[in-house]
């Protein structure tokens, strides 16, 4: 049910303690914690760390490029001149006051104009193809401070560009494109990979190697593997003339066509497909858009789950009416919105798929062997596999949490409801996931209760029990920990509060095996939650008011044939009573926090803050999913 416009998870277990009523610690709370972990220790790294080192490597590239534009000629010379611009781009967006050379000052300015502007599609002035320019408007914890809307624009820059390899009439830019932006890129990795600029080359590495610990690996190609085509083709020593002969050229972009293809695309070029549809047209579309990005956005999996139950992949629509999936678009109506209720559906909730039937958003013509086949797919990715970065670590945990429980779990856990209430917390924490890696991940474009009488000695409060789930937030946290300490990125403070967060997993697990037994918790176990909001604040400790807060929001997909996007947002803290029974017979009400959850559509040109969110959920929230009132008592 409603509790005002509580921000602060941990405020129940206060209000709990003072009112005498116990607490039943949810496991939303845990989840909100290590949300605030990962968000504040990549906070930090970024504003303190990378937008300085950023802004460096732009400076020295540029002058770089500059260099190399007036030692060349021809083509060469061309591609050089426009990484001037592009690293020119970079440097102003994360320094306004930095000069960009006369030779391409008026290109980066109109470049900057664009960005700025962050209206929507239009040509890149560089890079001749069509950019989604509303994608520049800063967002997630990016709007906290100035250094990090600048660091937002600058690595959204670096991480949304491709230098194309293919061209021609059929593809994204032309022939004579594609040669220059391929020397772009060459003359870039190789660059980085000549022993003089080893410092430079560190420098891209440190930030790629911590951000793909949190996020993953990029979808599209690195200056590493252009790097290595180079030196495949034409021997480490090549020189730059060399490397621009008709014949190493064509050796270099036949080399790299075999390399891997985006699984992702990511809007560039805006490109539309032409009836009749085909899973097909999209395979291609991904080989055209094959190039290198310097910090590329990363191959994120619920992203790929929604590309591949939207449009053109999920089919013709089949149904009647219209669900909040479909739009019509000029090819009539499509799968254009997929849903977090596919990313639950393909992570093993069956009560996700129900849902999603029920509403009418399954009823196209491969959706159903979409999703069996991702099924599959996901099936077979090992322990090791789920644990191969913090953001594929997270969906692991979430796994385990949508999962039905079964004998041996207290009663109220084992309804149809329990089910909706837990997939809600679900779907709020994979929204604080995407909120947390707005800038790094690519985005894809489709195409019954008794109240007791009160007994002689307080009754104690009780865990969620739900021991897989913490094991795999334990393990999460841990991997947190170890990893950023090893890579020298984690502050002390930061490494306090994951310790502090560790303890606390480790306690709530050890306590819901208690329960799972049968047995009466100890005293210890008693105070531990009784007193457990103190022992929250603790994990929370220096991290702003402000940032604590639980409304958040995050776009996660771009459908441009209806120039909207799909927003994941995070609302006020709801309160949950339950009715558990404890081992001596006795049926205690308890009360925890819960995280809420919208999924809703919203202009392209207006992608959402959180601060716009909170104004919104102010003023004219929209409306919660019609399956969240098996649960959800609204006022």
């Amino acid at each position: 049910t409603d509790m005002g416009n509580e921000e602060d998870i941990t405020e129940i277990y206060s209000s709990a303690d003072d009112d005498g009523i116990p607490p039943f610690v949810t496991v939303d709370t845990l989840l909100h914690l290590y949300h605030l972990q990962f968000d504040q220790t990549l906070k930090v790294i970024e504003e303190t760390q990378f937008a300085p080192a950023m802004a460096d490597f732009s400076r020295e590239m540029m002058q770089i490029a500059l260099e190399q534009h007036g030692a060349v000629a021809d083509d060469l010379q061309e591609a050089a001149r426009r990484n001037v611009a592009y690293f020119a781009v970079g440097l102003k967006l994360l320094e306004p006051a930095a000069d960009a050379p006369a030779p391409v000052a008026f290109m980066v300015a109109e470049e900057l104009g664009l960005i700025e502007a962050h209206g929507g599609f239009s040509a890149s002035p560089i890079f001749g193809y069509r950019e989604d320019y509303s994608q520049y408007v800063p967002r997630g914890h990016y709007t906290r401070s100035e250094t990090l809307e600048r660091y937002f624009k600058a690595l959204m820059w670096y991480g949304r560009i491709s230098m194309l390899l293919k061209g021609g009439d059929d593809a994204i830019i032309s022939e004579e494109e594609a040669r220059i932006q391929t020397l772009q890129a060459a003359l870039i990795a190789g660059t980085l990979y000549q022993p003089q600029y080893a410092e430079l080359l560190d420098t891209w590495q440190r930030v790629y190697s911590v951000t793909a610990f949190y996020v993953g690996f990029a979808d599209d190609l690195t200056p590493q593997e252009y790097a290595e085509a180079i030196t495949e083709v034409a021997g480490a020593s090549s020189t730059w003339a060399n490397l621009a002969s008709e014949e190493t050229l064509f050796a270099l972009r036949s080399e790299l066509a075999t390399y891997r293809a985006p699984q992702i695309y990511g809007g560039t070029g805006e490109v539309a497909l032409d009836p009749p549809f085909s899973p097909e047209q999209l395979d291609d579309l991904l080989s055209d858009t094959m190039g290198m990005r310097l910090m590329g956005q990363r191959f994120i999996p619920d992203g790929y789950m929604m590309q591949e139950l939207g449009f053109p992949r999920a089919g013709d629509f089949t149904g009647e009416g219209k669900p909040f999936s479909m739009e019509i678009t000029q090819g009539g109506p499509q799968r254009v919105f997929p849903r977090g209720l596919d990313v639950m559906a393909v992570l093993g909730s069956e009560r996700a798929h129900e849902i999603l039937q029920a509403e009418g958003d399954t009823v196209y013509a491969n959706y159903e062997a979409q999703l069996a086949a991702l099924r599959e797919e996901f099936d077979g990715v090992s322990q090791a596999d789920w644990n191969r970065n913090l953001y594929w670590s997270w969906l692991y945990a979430l796994r385990a949490l949508i999962e039905p429980v079964g004998e041996g779990y207290p009663n109220f856990m084992r309804t149809s409801q329990w089910q909706d209430r837990t997939l809600w917390a679900a779907l709020a924490s994979w929204a604080e996931l995407r909120h947390d890696t707005i800038l790094y991940a690519k985005q894809p474009y489709p195409v019954a209760t008794a109240m007791p009488m009160p007994p002689e000695t307080p009754p104690p409060g009780f865990v969620e029990p739900r021991p897989e789930f913490y094991a795999r937030m334990l393990s999460l946290a841990r991997m947190t920990r170890e990893g950023l300490s090893a890579m020298e990125v984690l502050d002390e403070q930061s490494l306090e509060r994951l310790q502090s967060l560790e303890e606390i997993i480790q306690r709530l697990l050890d306590i819901s095996l208690t329960e799972l037994r049968g047995e009466p918790i100890s005293e210890d176990d008693a105070d531990y939650i009784k007193y457990i909001a103190g022992r929250l604040k603790r994990a929370v400790l220096g991290i702003d008011e402000e940032e604590e807060k639980t409304t958040i929001v995050a776009d996660v997909l771009t459908d441009t044939n209806t120039s909207q996007v799909l927003e994941e947002g995070v609302g006020y803290v709801k309160l949950l009573v339950a009715a558990y029974q404890l081992p001596d017979g006795r049926v205690v009400l308890g009360m925890g926090p819960v995280l809420s959850h919208y999924e809703f559509k919203q202009p392209m040109a207006d992608r959402l803050t959180d601060e716009a969110w909170r104004e919104m959920l102010r003023q004219s929230p929209p409306e919660t999913a019609p399956w969240v009132g098996s649960f959800y008592l609204a006022q």
